[in-house]
């Protein structure tokens, strides 16, 4: 992508050549700023804005008096190179956040299907085994760690704890875990509780790398936890009144 962000402005400047006394210099530049949105969709920064510097000194060398130097005399021309530079800088940046915002709407998306999956199993009286592992399995992708596993009774007041707002801490520090991530040294506690009452734990490890996850993600987290807590109230209700 950085090849095309220098090749194509100068392919398309040389390609110009033939027609730069009878193709005015402002048409040039929008057709510039085509090659630099094009490049720019790839939602790469240094590719867009390694275009928009591209097609600003081949501009100026092939299309600008005097010709074939790095040189401009005209107003009109000076103007136009500067507005490919900033053009395609504005551009990449609304490329990056066009692509940012599209993966957020996917990850919510991939989120809310693993909370419908898991209510579902839920709803159609999948056994309480089947919806911790659909959990688990949750736990691990929307958080992106390693794995995780459930136990029963309280939690252990040593450990990581991801909390029900979404924050981690460890014996009252909080753990500021998009910067420094997760802890890999230890497994993470993440309670389990129906109306109030606990119901086991969720061990999360994230030893093998750096894991990120946002607050929102955190929270996603919670309610599937609050999910799994549903149903092992509801095997306690059953088994109590067959």
């Amino acid at each position: 992508m950085l090849t095309a962000a220098v090749v194509g402005p100068l392919i398309v400047c040389a390609a110009l050549v033939p027609f730069r006394h009878s193709f005015d210099n402002a048409n040039a530049a929008l057709v510039l700023v085509l090659v630099i949105v094009a490049v720019a969709s790839f939602g790469i920064r240094p590719a867009g804005v390694l275009a928009a510097v591209s097609s600003a000194v081949w501009f100026d060398f092939f299309l600008t008096v005097p010709f074939n130097r790095l040189t401009i005399e005209n107003q009109d021309d000076i103007e136009a190179t500067i507005l490919l530079v900033v053009i395609g800088a504005a551009v990449t940046e609304i490329a990056i956040w066009g692509r940012r915002q599209q993966a957020r709407v996917s990850r919510q998306s991939g989120y809310l299907a693993g909370v419908m999956t898991t209510s579902q199993a839920i709803a159609t009286g999948g056994s309480t085994a089947a919806v911790i592992d659909q959990v688990c399995t949750e736990l691990t992708a929307v958080l992106r760690i390693d794995g995780c596993r459930f136990l029963a009774g309280g939690k252990h007041d040593r450990a990581p704890q991801l909390n029900r707002d979404g924050s981690v801490t460890r014996q009252d520090r909080l753990i500021k875990v998009e910067r420094d991530g997760l802890p890999t040294d230890a497994e993470i506690e993440l309670v389990v509780q129906h109306a109030g009452v606990a119901r086991g734990r969720f061990l999360l490890t994230a030893a093998s790398r750096i894991a990120r996850p946002d607050l929102e993600q955190r929270l996603v987290a919670v309610a599937l936890a609050d999910q799994a807590g549903s149903a092992l109230a509801s095997q306690e209700t059953t088994l109590r009144n067959p």
